[in-house]
């Protein structure tokens, strides 16, 4: 085997850890960035814990096949550019987001999250949740509702009871 085979074997090797590694991927053309914007955008994603690549559409598309993962074909032309999030799946879409909005000259193609390829709409929607700490705070606090219920159930029955002692207490006193 020639050595650049070998060379495109072990970058599509690479691709696929780290979509095997990633929460989620979100897949941008970035036509038309500068390469000041395009260091911006990689402190920015440097910053969350998420890696940035531009790569080839025929490297993805092998690593993808690989892992089994359909559906990006059609989304694999022009230049495309990887944003994988390790750490949090919320942050290359979120980041992107922002971005673009400030930007506005790059555009999302698609995301893949569970080894499921998402559309814009759904790339949109992974910008839109809250926090992690949020959800876990929000899911705690539900969690804590009936207890905290059913504490105040007993309470409410402790306190009638005091009531009522004290009622009968004043009554065989006299008050």
């Amino acid at each position: 085997m020639s050595k650049n085979f070998e060379i495109k074997k072990t970058v599509v090797a690479d691709i696929k850890d780290k979509i095997s590694r990633a929460q989620s991927i979100v897949l941008v053309d970035y036509r038309g960035l500068t390469v000041e914007e395009v260091t911006d955008l990689r402190n920015q994603f440097r910053k969350a814990g998420v890696a940035y690549k531009v790569l080839k559409n025929t490297y993805i598309k092998r690593a993808v096949d690989e892992l089994n993962v359909t559906g990006l074909d059609e989304h694999l032309n022009g230049p495309t550019a990887v944003a994988f999030g390790v750490t949090d799946p919320a942050a290359p879409a979120k980041i992107l987001k922002e971005f673009i909005a400030d930007k506005k000259k790059m555009t999302v193609k698609c995301g893949i999250v569970d080894k499921q390829v998402i559309d814009v709409k759904g790339v949109e929607a992974l910008a839109e949740l809250p926090p992690k700490e949020v959800l876990i705070a929000k899911l705690m606090g539900s969690l804590n509702s009936p207890i905290s219920g059913f504490v105040g159930v007993l309470s409410g029955v402790l306190r009638s009871f005091v009531y009522a002692v004290e009622a009968v207490r004043k009554q065989k006193a006299g008050e």
